[in-house]
């Protein structure tokens, strides 16, 4: 298959993918989410069944409403413990919205929250929102966050901080994203 242009994504074929072998179009960026997806399993030690990928969100921004996918979600015992979110360009400029949908997927507060634009990573303790490490090299293994788990107190999220935490995900996720983009699709009422 030739290199074709997919609206304002550059397709250069098709790939398979490594968590669950569908086939799907071959870019950059998701030549980059398979990198993340073969890291998690072989250096990290997840299972595929600990990973979910591709998960749909609903965003609320007031009457606004939007839907997006989050590339990777880490379930140990029953609980997503870690959310890995993946996009091009500066880490900085993502932490807050990174944190913010960490604070929306789940009832509670997933602990930690990992931005990577595939060459480079973030990892922010959800509770408090700090920055506890940088780099793909320390994303949490299987083994550590296993041992942890007992600590993380998966408290609910407040109705009030769950609102501003949807606004400021749908603020920098939709608002401020490319309007090509496939993962994230605005819906009207």
């Amino acid at each position: 298959m030739g290199i074709e242009s997919n609206e304002h994504h550059l397709v250069l074929g098709q790939l398979n993918d490594f968590l669950t072998g569908r086939i799907l179009a071959d870019t950059h960026d998701e030549r980059y989410r398979q990198k993340i997806a073969k890291i998690l399993v072989r250096d990290k030690g997840y299972q595929p069944a600990d990973i979910l990928s591709g998960r749909t969100l609903e965003l609320n921004a007031g009457d606004k409403k939007a839907r997006m996918k989050i590339d990777f979600l880490i379930r140990i015992e029953n609980h997503i413990v870690m959310m890995i979110k993946y996009a091009p360009g500066s880490l900085v400029t993502r932490r807050l919205s990174t944190l913010a949908l960490s604070r929306i997927i789940e009832p509670y507060q997933i602990p930690i929250a990992v931005f990577t634009n595939g060459e480079d990573a973030e990892i922010i303790d959800g509770h408090t929102g700090c920055l506890i490490a940088q780099g793909l090299n320390y994303i949490p293994s299987k083994k550590r966050l296993a041992r942890r788990i007992k600590t993380f107190p998966f408290k609910s999220i407040d109705p009030s901080l769950y609102d501003k935490a949807s606004r400021i995900a749908y603020a920098c996720e939709v608002d401020g994203a490319c309007p090509c983009d496939t993962d994230i699709c605005v819906i009207n009422d």
